[in-house]
């Protein structure tokens, strides 16, 4: 079977660290390349220095993974020989990049969130359906097997009836500059760490889940959300309590409490490949138990998951869904569209 060609869209830090190793394992797709900005692309000063400080990042792609550069990320869009684009730029470019490479009828693999605002994300998605292509947003923690396990814990009765569920993902403070404190480009305690915790909420809740209160807090160096909370309900009365922020002491739990027991992990979210979750196990009375569960490779299984959206129509038109309805939970909880 030949392979898909993909490229990238900046030569970002997660597209070397993460998605490159998880992609040259991949048996559909094949490297292609990486673009550098143009000055047309680059929304400020495009200075001698921002180009070498490009180069040399992509240069280190080229020299770990092969492929071309591309000048300006244009020249990668209109290759021909490129089916499909990895979009890892801040989130506030997503809506212009990703609807010039579904444009292009081009694929699109992008990560989360998909765009600021579910307005976006629709005529996105609308793009994509007429074009009968797909688009594929990289919340990878989905995809890791401990999520089975605890949804197998849980539908086998071992808690009893689920009473609440706590998700709570957050972290220190990042390095100055970082896009997460920008609201130009996107940034906010919401956007990143709390679209995690909704897409996990939804997961567990089901269909039919509301908003039932939520709240965003900010400080005086920043003008973006910083930390904050959100309530979410499903139809039958289950409830799961939010909390994210990036000026936090770190957390990345997931807690569901049953009526007979209850379940708690700490690396629900962001397991690298190899690391081995924890699942902490109590029911009634007795001890806790710690069951270790196997490693997985979340970002290669989310890749293999965007060639299934690729291939199979059924998969691409019910992710179309899913991704709306995740910025649809996202816009309910900042109100209005950032």
């Amino acid at each position: 079977m030949k392979k898909m060609r993909i490229g990238i869209i900046c030569p970002s830090e997660i597209a070397f660290r993460r998605f490159l190793p998880a992609l040259i394992s991949s048996e559909s797709f094949e490297y292609a390349g990486v673009a550098i900005a143009s000055s047309e692309d680059w929304d400020g000063d495009y200075t001698s220095e921002t180009r070498k400080t490009e180069l040399n990042k992509a240069q280190r792609f080229v020299d770990n993974y092969g492929g071309n550069i591309y000048n300006g990320y244009n020249a990668l869009i209109k290759d021909d020989s490129v089916d499909a684009i990895y979009l890892p730029l801040p989130p506030a470019l997503h809506y212009l990049w990703g609807k010039r490479v579904l444009k292009a009828k081009k694929h699109l693999f992008v990560e989360k969130p998909s765009t600021t605002c579910a307005e976006y994300t629709k005529e996105l998605i609308c793009l994509a359906r007429e074009r009968n292509i797909a688009v594929h947003e990289n919340y990878m923690f989905v995809y890791h097997n401990q999520l089975k396990t605890i949804h197998d814990y849980v539908n086998e009765g071992k808690i009893g009836d689920v009473r609440l569920v706590r998700i709570a993902f957050g972290f220190p403070k990042r390095t100055s500059g970082d896009f997460r404190y920008n609201k130009k480009l996107g940034g906010g305690a919401l956007l990143d760490a709390g679209g995690y915790t909704v897409k996990l909420a939804s997961l567990i809740l089901g269909d039919n889940v509301n908003i039932v209160s939520s709240r965003l807090n900010y400080v005086d160096e920043f003008d973006v959300d910083i930390y904050g909370n959100a309530v979410m309900e499903n139809a039958d009365g289950l409830t799961a309590q939010l909390s994210f922020g990036m000026d936090n002491c770190y957390k990345c739990e997931l807690e569901i409490w049953g009526s007979k027991g209850v379940l708690f992990t700490d690396r629900i979210l962001t397991a690298p490949v190899g690391f081995e979750p924890v699942l902490k196990y109590k029911f009634e009375n007795e001890p806790v138990k710690n069951i270790k569960l196997e490693p997985d490779d979340t970002f290669r299984k989310s890749i293999e998951f965007f060639h299934k959206c690729i291939s199979d129509t059924d998969t691409r038109i019910k992710h179309y869904d899913e991704i709306i309805k995740q910025a649809e939970y996202i816009d309910q909880i900042k109100g209005d569209c950032l």
